[in-house]
């Protein structure tokens, strides 16, 4: 397959007598392109071709195993042309390398076991579910987005729903942001559904994801979980797709063309007339605006379950440092309403999480004399300090050994961050003889054992405990809000909310502390536990400032050149606006081939949502110009909806 976007289209090739059998729709064969032996996919048989010149023939077929199904073409052609790239590239994603001596493992084609229809009972709080179930199973493709109950056993209930779909002779695919959420829902289905559900990861070896992907395709197994590229999964008679927390970053594709799970599942839903399902105790922008559309639903609990099930939540400002008769509380820079709060639920011998926005013991330093923030020689990332006093770069690791301010002079520095090590250090001395327990970086505890324990996790890393934590206490929630990036806000209110989901409901004591004015709209989401209201508002900031999903945006990074070049050569609709350039920000990660010095600049294009097709035209023609005159020698990003615009 050949990536290079003037070459993305259909060859035609002459079929001999000997592969005439064997070269069927969907198969790997192997041609002879441009002098030199190219893999692809046999697309179609025709009795004739258009084409008037001389035509090649086909070298040989490499496998007989139809692994491009025509849904899966259909559903690779549409990705590609939503997302401005080539169908080879999306076929990368959609289709595991092949492995011959699976091919000869794995069974014939068969029909998956049959599995008796599960307890539905756990889906009874959640109103419209049981008509939703029954829309799905009888092909009606109903869509929604459900909005997780704080507490709930969400593995759980994605089990019982693709288990109901299975036991209607159906197929279902569920998608979750990584390992952990995957190990955690293959152990809630495998008592259900055995054999008839497989997982799709990318930590499984090349053979072992190849032999579960062709399960899958030859029709034994019709429930498929895993991550990312499991949406384009060839599930035989597929009913249902699922995203779940489509909100994490770990759903955002590195690879060109950057496909979004979300999307994708949005797309198939559509060509493919399946039921779709996004799920999570959050809601993006993006899921709200295809509830607002009306081309989705809610999927909710009553509020009257919500306040039932959530625990108590209060927010504190920054500065409320009343210390409630225990001097060690300042030095753990727990406001006095949180530590009365985490020293209950200890007494009451519950465990008590703390969760810190970074990982390490001073993630982020500046001169102690000016507060300029202390900046690499070499990479100008971020200076941090380990827990021996040693200063070092974040990015490249460089030590600074002699930390001279570039502004004032000053020798010395302060803490701007406190990491989880440093946090559990403080928290040692204010709560003597508990045990501390960290998880975040490369140690992730996944669950620890009921009793009186400190827990410090960073997002995304806290265990979980059965029964729940006493209490929790959101630390540093400044440097959440304060990151100059479009989706901080919405990040934010998600990270809280999965902590407040490991927290006992406010009947069983449970309670939720975060260090942070009460009176912003995240906050307020919080505590009134309201992600949807947030979302909605969430949305009509987007529609004013003209930002995904209210338009259609895309990026183009590269050289200040090469960017030059290129913007040069896309015809824009009139109604387009182009923004920039400016340079790439931070966080960002470089385009491909571009990981030395040198200055990378972004420009952002912008379409209302209703031109976006022809947007994303643009940006594939300007591509097949640029590949034709062979001008690919600085390497630019064309990406449609970045996740990070700024």
């Amino acid at each position: 397959m050949l990536s290079l976007a003037h070459l993305d289209r259909p060859f035609d090739y002459l079929v001999d007598e000997k592969s005439d059998a064997a070269a069927q729709p969907g198969v790997r064969v192997r041609v002879r392109f441009a002098g030199r032996l190219v893999d692809g996919y046999l697309l179609e048989r025709l009795e004739r071709s258009e084409h008037t010149g001389k035509l090649a023939w086909l070298d040989r077929v490499v496998s007989p195993e139809r692994v491009l199904t025509d849904e899966l073409a259909v559903l690779c052609r549409a990705v590609a042309d939503r997302y401005a790239g080539t169908m080879p590239d999306v076929l990368r994603l959609a289709i595991p390398p092949r492995h011959a001596r699976v091919e000869k493992d794995v069974p014939a084609h068969g029909c998956a076991p049959p599995v008796p229809e599960p307890d539905m009972a756990g889906w009874a709080a959640y109103e419209t579910s049981a008509s939703f179930v029954r829309a799905t199973i009888e092909d009606r493709h109903p869509r929604a987005v459900w909005q997780v109950l704080p507490g709930d056993d969400w593995a759980a209930r994605l089990a019982e729903l693709v288990t109901a779909v299975a036991a209607a002779g159906r197929g279902a695919i569920v998608v979750v942001p990584d390992q952990r959420d995957l190990d955690r829902l293959e152990a809630a289905c495998t008592p259900l559904l055995g054999d008839r559900c497989v997982s799709l990861a990318a930590g499984l070896g090349p053979s072992a994801r190849y032999r579960r992907w062709l399960s899958v395709l030859r029709g034994q197994a019709s429930v498929v979980i895993g991550t990312r590229s499991a949406m384009f999964a060839p599930v035989v008679d597929l009913a249902l797709t699922v995203v779940f927390d489509d909100g994490d970053q770990s759903l955002d594709e590195p690879r060109a063309p950057y496909p979004h799970p979300r999307e994708v599942a949005v797309l198939r839903a559509h060509a493919s007339g399946t039921a779709m399902l996004i799920g999570g105790h959050s809601r993006t922008a993006e899921a709200q605006a295809l509830v607002s559309s009306g081309w989705a639903h809610d999927l909710t609990a009553s509020r009257q379950d919500i306040r039932a099930a959530a625990p108590l939540i209060e927010g504190v400002a920054d500065d409320d440092r009343r210390l409630g008769g225990d001097p060690l509380a300042r030095s753990a820079r727990i406001p006095a309403t949180a530590f009365m709060a985490a020293r209950k639920a200890l007494q009451a011998g519950l465990p008590v999480l703390f969760s810190v926005p970074r990982r390490g013991y001073l993630p982020s330093v500046a001169c102690a004399k000016c507060r300029e923030h202390a900046r690499c020689r070499v990479c100008h990332g971020p200076v941090s300090m380990n827990e021996r006093g040693d200063l070092a770069c974040r990015w490249c690791g460089r030590p600074e050994l002699r930390f001279v301010c570039p502004s004032c002079g000053g020798k010395a520095v302060r803490a701007l961050m406190i990491g989880d090590k440093r946090t559990a250090e403080e928290l040692g001395k204010a709560f003597a003889g508990v045990p501390i327990v960290t998880s975040g970086g490369a140690k992730i505890v996944d669950e620890i054992a009921e009793g009186p324990r400190v827990v410090v996790a960073t997002p995304g890393a806290a265990p979980r405990v059965p029964g729940g934590y006493g209490a929790a206490v959101i630390l540093d929630t400044w440097a959440q809000l304060d990151r100059e990036d479009l989706r901080a806000g919405e990040e934010a209110v998600r990270g809280w909310m999965a902590i407040g989901t490991l927290v006992r409901s406010r009947n069983d004591g449970g309670r939720v502390v975060i260090v942070a004015n009460s009176s912003g709209a995240q906050v307020q989401a919080l505590i009134s536990w309201n992600p949807i209201g947030y979302a909605a508002f969430e949305l009509e900031q987007r529609y004013e400032l003209g930002f995904p999903p209210a338009v259609t945006m895309a990026s183009i990074d590269g050289p200040a050149t090469a960017v030059s070049a290129f913007c040069d050569l896309v015809s824009l609709p009139p109604s387009a606006e182009k923004l920039g350039p400016v340079p790439l920000p931070a966080g960002v990660r470089r385009p491909a081939g571009l990981d030395g010095d040198g200055d990378v600049e972004r420009v952002l294009l912008r379409t209302p949502r209703a031109v976006g097709r022809t947007l994303a035209d643009a940006l594939r023609a300007a591509q097949v110009i640029r590949n034709a005159r062979h001008d690919d020698t600085a390497g630019i990003r064309v990406q449609i909806d970045p996740p990070t615009i700024g």
